[in-house]
C-alpha cells in the first residue's frame, strides 16, 4: 500500500510516497534528506504528537495555564488525553516545567506547565 505524505522533518517540506508492506515501510521516495525516511517510518507506523492544551488554575489572574506533554504520545490517545486534563484543576502558584500530571495515559509522558502563574492578590 502506498501513502502519501508530506514531511515535517525539515523545512523543505518534500512530498514523499511511502511503501507499507505487512506493517512495516519497505520504500520511501521523494525524501531529500535523510530526516525524510525517519519521519516516514514513524508517521506510517507509529504516529505520535506532542500535545499542548490548557488546564484549569484557582487562585490565579487567569482562568486557565497552558500546558504540553513532555515527550510526543501515540495520536490515537490525543483525544483520551485531553478529555482526562478537562477534568484537572490545579492551585496556584504554578512554575514553568512544574509536572501537573505524571506518566499521563502511562504513556510515559508528563503534562507540564509551560508558564509560571503567581496566586492573585
Amino acid at each position: 500500500m502506498n501513502k502519501e505524505i508530506i514531511c515535517i522533518g525539515c523545512p523543505m517540506g518534500c512530498p514523499l510516497t511511502v511503501t507499507v508492506e505487512a506493517g512495516k515501510v519497505t520504500n520511501v521516495t521523494g525524501d531529500t534528506c535523510r530526516k525524510g525516511k525517519e519521519y516516514a517510518e514513524a508517521e506510517c507506523i507509529n504516529p505520535t504528537r506532542t500535545v499542548t492544551t490548557t488546564v484549569s488554575i484557582k487562585n490565579a489572574m487567569y482562568a486557565l495555564i497552558s500546558v504540553r506533554t513532555s515527550k510526543p504520545i501515540p495520536k490515537d490517545k490525543i483525544g483520551e488525553c485531553v478529555r482526562h486534563l478537562r477534568r484537572i484543576e490545579v492551585e496556584a502558584p504554578v512554575t514553568a516545567g512544574e509536572v501537573i500530571v505524571k506518566d499521563i495515559l502511562q504513556t510515559g509522558a508528563d503534562i507540564i506547565a509551560t508558564k509560571s502563574l503567581d496566586l492573585y492578590q
